[in-house]
């Protein structure tokens, strides 16, 4: 029976072993892709990895800010199919129903404004505005940053409107940071879609925390009242937060020791399975007592808040207010320290490889 046992359990561990994602998986996706691109589309979407355009990245919509690549929205349905197996490669079930119900919010923003006219609630120039600004499901760029392979770095970006994926790949080694997920609205309140919330936990374990803290530790978690309008480490802004405020782990309770990781596992576990279980280990090997937790405005929901979690390892930056100011629009973004677009792998690759 303990032979039959361990024979199982060396069974399962080779099967699971077998879906394991590597960097050879990446690339074998990432180059079936290609392959279904016509030559033109080749071209659009190609680009040299030491482009500075590499390493800049924005959430604006399309119509505020042109990005490079190539259009989902000019890809064959064989393209787009193929695209989706990248996504499925690189990010978990939950990261990747995120990833596409953000593009698909930009067609329910759409309805909502066009609604919103209908009823006359806005005016001709305010609908031509929003018109021009281009939301919408197809409008999503996707670009690939020198030669998916396992010799030289190279790297994928997809971007648009409240999504920007950075992949980084080198030597056998990956990141995927900076990456950006943001809703508008947050919670949608009108159409056949009211009550839809895409980041619904980055929001319920932020209040779950804050408010599970006593008075006492309330004051020393909450820096300010005052909400900025964006994550603090947004693309014009410096791109990192250097001082650590708030209150540290070690002054919480066991309790709130573990809804503070909900926090965390559930930014990380966007990523695929192997990969997220990778930075965990590496985050708690840093030790959770030296992470801290800051809170700005509102503890309560739809009204304007924001949070900060910074490790030694990792930043994790929530923001919940939008030109509304009324807590209904998130911006969030999960960054790796010192490995932005692949910083501490590059660096290790050309350490270790004469170029």
């Amino acid at each position: 029976m303990k032979k039959l046992f361990l024979v199982s359990i060396i069974v399962v561990t080779a099967i699971a072993g077998g879906f394991c994602q590597t960097v050879e998986e990446i690339n074998a996706v990432t180059n079936d892709f290609l392959k279904s691109l016509n030559e033109q589309q080749r071209q659009q979407v190609s680009y040299d990895f030491n482009d500075t355009l590499r390493t800049k990245w924005t959430n604006l919509p399309v119509g505020l800010a042109p990005r490079p690549g190539l259009q989902y929205g000019e890809l064959s349905e064989t393209s787009r199919i193929k695209f989706h197996h990248i996504l499925t490669t690189l990010l978990s079930s939950q990261g990747y129903l995120k990833t596409t119900s953000i593009m698909k919010l930009d067609d329910i923003l759409n309805e909502v404004y066009e609604t919103a006219y209908k009823n006359k609630e806005i005016n001709d120039d305010e609908i031509t505005e929003l018109r021009n600004l281009q939301w919408d499901y197809s409008h999503y760029y996707l670009s690939v940053w020198g030669k998916p392979g396992m010799l030289d770095p190279w790297g994928l970006k997809f971007e648009g409107h409240h999504i920007s994926l950075n992949l980084s790949a080198a030597g056998g080694k990956y990141s995927l940071t900076p990456l950006f997920f943001g809703t508008d609205p947050a919670e949608v309140h009108t159409t056949k879609y009211a009550g839809l919330r895409v980041l619904s936990k980055e929001e319920d374990y932020g209040f779950l925390l804050i408010n599970a803290l006593s008075k006492e530790q309330q004051a020393v978690a909450v820096i300010s009242n005052e909400v900025p309008g964006d994550i603090i480490t947004n693309p014009q802004r410096k791109q990192m937060i250097s001082e650590y405020s708030g209150i540290k782990a070690s002054s919480l309770t066991s309790e709130q020791k573990l809804y503070l990781k909900y926090i965390i596992e559930e930014y990380v576990h966007n990523l695929e399975h192997e990969k997220a279980h990778e930075y965990m280990d590496k985050f708690e090997g840093s030790g959770i007592d030296n992470i801290w937790f800051g809170w700005i405005g509102s503890l309560k929901p739809q009204k304007p808040h924001y949070y900060v979690i910074n490790g030694p390892d990792f930043l994790i930056e929530y923001d919940n207010r939008g030109f509304q100011e009324n807590g209904n629009h998130i911006h969030s973004i999960w960054r790796e320290k010192g490995n932005d677009f692949g910083e501490d792998i590059l660096k290790t690759h050309y350490l270790e490889h004469k170029h």
